[in-house]
């Protein structure tokens, strides 16, 4: 992204959270916009099962393909009974920043990627916020295929997904994890404080920095508690060393 696209896409989302008063840091529009980070085939291609005529592309456990390879077309819970394609996860396979949303929606499962439906593009603008790129973080789910209706995974659908989830996570070594929503936090946390209460505050998971907050979906149908994600963006944001904006 251009410095001055960069520079606009973090000025929209403060716009969307009513902070007119919020100054570009100057080190945005004077820094080199970042390289994009290589995405290795092994993010997001689905190689199948080894065959006589693949045999040299498979992946070691201890890799994203690797972790693909061994989901395989799974079948370990009722979830696979509807879905149209497994979400695995989608982006840099060093990110130093994670996030981690509920399950997919119809968009994903349709595409078989992770946030690319409405709530996704209010992502995308929360992470450009941020003054990085989509490329530059990691995305994943609780679960990676879509439950009925948008519901909440269920015990045994997430006792089944989960492994792989953390196994990413060891891939990857994500300095902060940030828990989107809800089921995610309280999955992942173990913890059945509602969402309104976790928020904002550092948490630990698997020996890692976690922020909870609330959804992209959420933000969408409640516009006024987009303040409070941008707290908590900014918290990210002091804690990975990011430039933050300047309030005039």
């Amino acid at each position: 992204m251009g410095l001055v696209a960069q520079a606009r896409a973090l000025l929209s989302f403060q716009g969307d959270l009513g902070l007119h008063g919020v100054d570009v840091p100057f080190e945005i529009l004077t820094r080199r916009a970042p390289a994009e980070p290589p995405r290795p085939a092994t993010d997001v291609v689905d190689m199948g099962p080894p065959t006589a005529g693949n045999e040299a592309m498979v992946q070691p456990r201890g890799s994203l393909g690797g972790i693909r390879e061994e989901i395989g077309d799974c079948r370990r819970c009722k979830l696979s009974d509807r879905r149209t394609n497994i979400v695995f996860g989608a982006g840099y396979h060093k990110a130093r920043l994670m996030f981690v949303g509920e399950g997919p929606g119809q968009d994903e499962d349709l595409q078989g990627e992770p946030f690319v439906g409405a709530a996704g593009k209010l992502l995308d603008k929360m992470i450009r916020a941020m003054t990085l790129e989509r490329s530059e973080v990691y995305i994943a789910n609780i679960v990676k295929c879509r439950p009925p209706r948008n519901r909440d995974p269920e015990p045994d659908e997430v006792a089944a997904c989960e492994p792989f989830l953390k196994q990413q996570i060891a891939v990857v070594q994500p300095e902060v994890i940030v828990a989107l929503g809800r089921c995610a936090a309280q999955t992942l946390l173990r913890d059945q404080t509602a969402i309104s209460r976790l928020r904002g505050k550092w948490r630990e998971y698997e020996g890692r920095a976690l922020m909870p907050t609330f959804h992209p979906a959420y933000l969408l149908r409640n516009a006024s508690e987009k303040k409070w994600v941008w707290h908590d963006l900014q918290e990210v944001m002091r804690r990975l060393g990011l430039n933050l904006p300047k309030s005039t």
